[in-house]
């Protein structure tokens, strides 16, 4: 009797669609499957590659399944696209999940593991409370100028905002005064949570060899170092630091025919926090050397005295990608270019 060598699963919250195929890649079976018949189903069959959209809830899914014994696979959803014929429905993602993972050049997307997701979700806890800083500071903003009183963008200027309510010879309604104090308590209230969840992160890098030595590189700090294990998968995994700075979005897009190359904005792949936290910290190196008024540099000092500084920043970030790859690999620090 033959037995399925691939099993694709398309997620869902409670109803699941299991598409079992030969190793001809003929039909083996389909079935509907409620959420708590999935494991005592895959269970029953005998050990073979299970392949699923990485989506929410495919890492769990992924380690669970992994414990019964089974290959688990997890493909980019834009990777299985392609395959599906046809009407969209449940059946048909699952078949074609499953097509998609028997192709020998696709690419898949690591499992996390418990400790790695928890990291990701501080990460997103942090940035939620400073988006919420944000938008409570700005929703100040807006309200006071409306009496006169007007502040500069950003978390260093509350202060001014909260003299302006506090002083009696402005002339602010008492209920203008009462509200202005409640977003005041709730943007301290954030300060002190984006603190902590900083302090946390801090000593957290400390301890990490691995975040100690991607530290050494300018512009990237804790929050960038952690972020870097937490949020990306193993740079081993990468043959070289283009293909990393590839995957996080820092290469043009091609759009090439006829031999004639055409190369546009950003692709913007991968993960955009880390990008973005790249991005961050390439700016402030850039923003320290020319406030310092000296680059030791010879590439930065050549590429900003050609290229705008934002562009600058994005070409720093995909360096700093390539070198963190080759930090992470070869177990060095960073040694700093001598300069010309």
């Amino acid at each position: 009797m033959k037995e399925a060598s691939i099993i694709g699963i398309d997620l869902s919250k409670n109803s699941f669609q299991a598409h079992g195929a030969y190793a001809d890649g003929s039909v083996a079976f389909r079935r509907k499957l409620s959420r708590g018949k999935v494991l005592p189903f895959l269970s029953s069959q005998p050990r073979c590659l299970v392949a699923m959209e990485a989506c929410g809830s495919a890492h769990y899914w992924g380690r669970e399944i992994g414990k019964l014994g089974h290959e688990v696979r997890l493909i980019p959803p834009i990777y299985v696209k392609p395959y599906v014929k046809r009407q969209k429905n449940d059946a048909a993602d699952a078949e074609a999940i499953c097509e998609a993972a028997s192709r020998p050049t696709m690419h898949f997307v690591a499992v996390k593991s418990e400790e790695s997701q928890a990291g990701m979700m501080q990460f997103g806890v942090r940035d939620l409370l400073v988006r919420q800083r944000t938008q409570t500071i700005n929703a100040l903003r807006g309200h006071l100028a409306e009496f006169g009183v007007i502040a500069p963008k950003g978390p260093v200027h509350v202060r001014r905002l909260a003299m302006a309510i506090a002083d009696p010879e402005t002339s602010l309604p008492a209920k203008v005064r009462e509200l202005g104090g409640l977003l005041l308590e709730q943007i301290a209230e954030l300060d002190r949570k984006i603190a902590e969840q900083e302090r946390e992160l801090r000593a957290a890098a400390r301890q990490n060899e691995e975040a100690a030595r991607a530290m050494t590189v300018p512009g990237v700090g804790p929050i960038t170092a952690l972020a870097l294990q937490a949020l990306a998968p193993p740079l081993a995994g990468f043959r070289r630091g283009r293909d990393f700075s590839a995957w996080l979005g820092l290469v043009p897009r091609q759009h090439t025919t006829a031999g004639k190359p055409r190369l546009g904005k950003l692709s913007k792949m991968g993960q955009r926090d880390l990008r973005r936290l790249l991005v961050v910290g390439a700016m402030s190196v850039i923003q320290n050397t020319v406030r310092s008024g000296r680059i030791d540099d010879p590439w930065l000092a050549a590429m900003l005295a050609r290229k705008p500084r934002k562009v600058v920043a994005v070409a720093l970030a995909n360096r700093m990608a390539r070198i963190l790859w080759a930090l992470a690999t070869k177990k060095e620090t960073y040694r700093a270019p001598a300069a010309a």
